[in-house]
């Protein structure tokens, strides 16, 4: 018996997933095994920008091989619909200073939409009780910026 097949997601689909969602995981080359992490994300409608605290082992797999696979997905409790989309890329860090405040506001725009807890700040190397402003003052953490993406799977049930 043949399987069915999930259904491709368009361009379209996929980039309104993006969109709605902030929450990524992201898979680095490891010593021996992928190493993957949970990162918040902002999308410019070009780019996948991430912030990442300066320290810890995705930093070392980073500096190594900086040659990635982000996976953004959406589902039901359920489980009765689900959609997701995996990126194979790069990240680079971002230098340019104006870039990079300006994905920091977006970052801080994105934290207030979601209503999200300060706590999230201690993902950026900041403390619970800071306020998201902090991410604007104190560069405790780099910004990535997925590029080259070679390869795009997006699916969804149903």
């Amino acid at each position: 018996m043949k399987p069915d097949k999930i259904p491709k997601m368009t361009k379209e689909e996929y980039d309104a997933l993006i969109k709605r969602q902030f929450i990524s995981r992201i898979a680095f080359r490891g010593n021996k095994n992928p190493y993957i992490a949970p990162f918040m994300y902002v999308f410019d409608d070009r780019y996948l920008y991430f912030l990442s605290s300066r320290y810890g082992r995705k930093m070392d797999y980073f500096r190594d091989d900086p040659h990635v696979s982000v996976e953004i997905e959406e589902y039901t409790p359920d489980l009765s619909s689900f959609t997701f989309v995996s990126l194979q890329g790069s990240l680079e860090e971002v230098s340019d200073p104006l870039i990079s405040k300006k994905i920091r506001e977006q970052f801080i725009a994105m934290i207030e939409k979601n209503n999200l807890s300060n706590r999230v700040l201690t993902a950026f190397g900041h403390t619970a009780t800071d306020e998201p402003e902090v991410i604007l003052h104190e560069q405790r953490a780099s910004v990535w910026r997925l590029v080259g993406v070679k390869d795009i799977a997006a699916l969804k049930n149903g």
